[in-house]
């Protein structure tokens, strides 16, 4: 009797004490794990919204790049972290389909959404002196050879390209890179014959004309670059694209959690965040923890069909 009650007042002091370091959140740093290499489009929102919203938290947030298994390994220790609200995760739509696909155990539900904060559209590009002028050559060469074309690929299977290859029926040679910020290098550099990134990955390559963009997986043209048909306008109908949020471990504490989405809330609101997104041609769309969750699970059911026939074409 003794040591059960031991036991109760332990664990009693052990629930105060947390439900006080939960009250007084955040004291200390909180750290934004970003799964893809320092450079790329994810790396560059996850950065300039963690300096604006340390103003709201009232405490540094300080990014530490995870790169590994197109985003699984950064997500998986995301997922995995203390449940203090001290680790936030900007996941990205690999979560999505990585575990559809047997790729890593990570999935929407092992976390607690707090926000989404940017879409963008794919953007296929290209050298300036590249043989492949139009997505026309791309496809028309890659038919005539399968797997000849060298696709710098940011995450593998790469859901931009799939959406390609499947409407076409056409396969490319996927080379695997770290996210965008290895992947335009290596367009850049010949390695590679193209890749699809989002416009704001690549905005100062393109403007600099070290890059040229053949077409964009949206429904309009980008005001940002009004010169580059979609895809659709083309004769591919091919509307695709990438999303970034935020998100803690699953059991986050409620008051933890609403701490961190209206910081983050008012961060996105941000005239410093708005710009910086507006100059890098990064699209912002936010949603609260609420509707981001529901977001999530409809993109993993749209994606399902998608998966399904790679499988398929892979013989699973």
């Amino acid at each position: 009797m003794k040591r059960l009650l031991s036991l109760l007042v332990a664990l009693t002091v052990v629930l105060a004490a947390t439900g006080a370091m939960a009250a007084d959140f955040p004291a200390k740093n909180v750290k934004l794990i970003v799964p893809f290499s320092a450079g790329g489009g994810t790396d560059a929102v996850a950065r300039s919204l963690a300096s604006v919203a340390e103003k709201y938290l009232g405490q540094p947030v300080v990014i530490i790049n995870k790169t590994g298994g197109s985003g699984a390994v950064g997500m998986t220790e995301g997922a995995m972290s203390k449940k203090d609200g001290y680790t936030v995760t900007m996941v990205t739509r690999e979560i999505a389909w990585l575990f559809q696909m047997g790729l890593a155990q990570v999935k929407p539900s092992d976390f607690d959404a707090i926000a989404l904060v940017n879409e963008d559209p794919a953007i296929v590009l290209v050298r300036p002196d590249s043989e492949f002028q139009s997505v026309e050559k791309l496809i028309e060469s890659a038919k005539a050879d399968s797997g000849s074309v060298k696709f710098a690929s940011t995450a593998k299977p790469n859901f931009y390209l799939l959406a390609l290859e499947l409407n076409q029926n056409v396969t490319f040679n996927q080379i695997p890179y770290n996210g965008a910020a290895e992947a335009i290098p290596a367009v850049m550099g010949g390695h590679v014959d193209f890749t699809m990134v989002n416009p704001g990955e690549a905005i100062s390559q393109i403007q600099a004309k070290q890059l040229k963009a053949l077409g964009v997986c949206s429904d309009a043209r980008l005001a940002g670059l009004p010169e580059v048909p979609t895809m659709t306008e083309l004769g591919y109908p091919i509307v695709t694209g990438t999303w970034r949020g935020l998100a803690v471990p699953k059991g986050t504490p409620e008051n933890v959690k609403s701490t961190l989405e209206e910081a983050f809330a008012k961060a996105v609101a941000d005239p410093e965040f708005q710009g910086f997104m507006d100059k890098r041609k990064l699209g912002i769309r936010y949603m609260d923890s609420k509707d981001f969750t529901s977001f999530m699970e409809k993109d993993v059911k749209g994606l399902t069909a998608i998966v399904e026939a790679v499988k398929k074409q892979q013989g699973k």
